[in-house]
């Protein structure tokens, strides 16, 4: 699962990004169609954006996933946030963070976040992290002090949280719900089939059942998880998880390419082009989401403020259309 050497591949560029990978034979990089394509970054608010997280000291999944939407969200000042480091416990094939044994939390790392939350002025923040199943509530507390220090720097920020599956991590989700994020997302990432290849250090039915579950602790707080798409899931079992998601009650639902990063990552298996992901966001719709993103470019934190706005206004138009009518008192009959 883990590799017990610490890699800082920013003090040393050289040093092997993915050593327990090494083995795997290669997978070739297949050429990206049109509609996947990006500009490469350049825009002076980007900069800015860039240097900001460096003087905070902070890592951001944008670079450590290497998220093809990075030029576009730095330019407007959006970053997703990614706490406890940049060593993460479990090699997933599909990922580009670095594997291996992290180091001890950082105290300051919340009021860093904070802070950052604020010079940007953000409206809505996304935080997520490494997963650290070497801490005991596999940071769980670490999570509800960024959200308890964002909320005092700058009060008017919702928060999302996109968090590891803290699996036979008890009480761990508690802690976190009761911080109350606006959002509470956690990605199922692929169909169940294709786990034990492409997320082997996780467990399907956990994933799910910890949004489940979170709504069963706090209704008000939106869930939201995500697919990517391309990796050879069939078009049926994509909707067999987009049942198992609204019997668990998830109100968001995101979809994209997935992006195979090295040639020692999992393969794309096919490109799914524009118009497939329009119809897989029509099912979504149809099956009762209250918000859907489904495009080549989709991830999780992509135009996250927006589609919060969305989400919160579909919720409240939802409540309205159940609300009952209102009654009048009959009037009484004149004597």
């Amino acid at each position: 699962m883990s590799v017990r050497v610490l890699i800082d591949h920013r003090k040393n560029p050289q040093a092997p990004r993915h050593p327990e990978k090494a083995h795997r034979p290669d997978n070739p990089i297949a050429r990206k169609p049109d509609w996947i394509r990006v500009k490469a970054p350049g825009h002076p608010v980007y900069h800015e954006t860039r240097q900001l997280m460096r003087d905070n000291n902070l890592v951001t999944v944008c670079e450590e996933a290497s998220c093809p939407n990075i030029g576009e969200c730095w330019s407007q000042r959006h970053a997703t946030m990614m706490i406890m480091g940049e060593i993460c416990t479990r090699a997933c094939a599909f990922c580009n963070v670095t594997t291996g044994l992290p180091g001890a939390l950082d105290a300051d790392e919340p009021s860093r976040v904070a802070d950052a939350v604020a010079k940007l002025g953000l409206r809505h923040v996304v935080i997520t992290s490494v997963d650290r199943d070497d801490l005991a509530d596999g940071g769980a507390d670490h999570f509800a002090q960024v959200i308890a220090s964002i909320r005092a720097a700058s009060p008017e920020t919702t928060i999302e949280v996109l968090t590891p599956d803290f699996l036979r991590k008890r009480g761990a989700l508690e802690i976190v719900v009761a911080a109350r994020p606006d959002v509470f997302n956690h990605n199922i990432e692929t169909v169940p089939r294709l786990y034990t290849t492409i997320r082997p250090g996780a467990r399907y039915y956990q994933s799910v059942r910890l949004l489940d579950r979170v709504k069963q602790l706090d209704p008000s707080i939106f869930t939201k998880s995500g697919l990517m798409l391309g990796l050879g899931e069939e078009k049926a079992e994509v909707a067999q998880v987009m049942d198992d998601f609204r019997i668990a009650d998830i109100d968001f639902i995101t979809m994209g390419q997935y992006l195979q990063p090295t040639v020692k990552h999992a393969a794309v298996a096919r490109f799914v082009t524009p118009a497939e992901f329009d119809d897989y966001a029509a099912m979504a719709r149809v099956k009762g989401f209250l918000q859907v993103s489904s495009t080549p470019l989709t991830r999780s934190s992509y135009h996250a403020d927006a589609d919060f706005a969305a989400l919160r206004a579909a919720r409240d138009a939802q409540l309205q259309k159940a609300a009952p009518a209102p009654t009048h008192p009959a009037h009484a009959e004149p004597c």
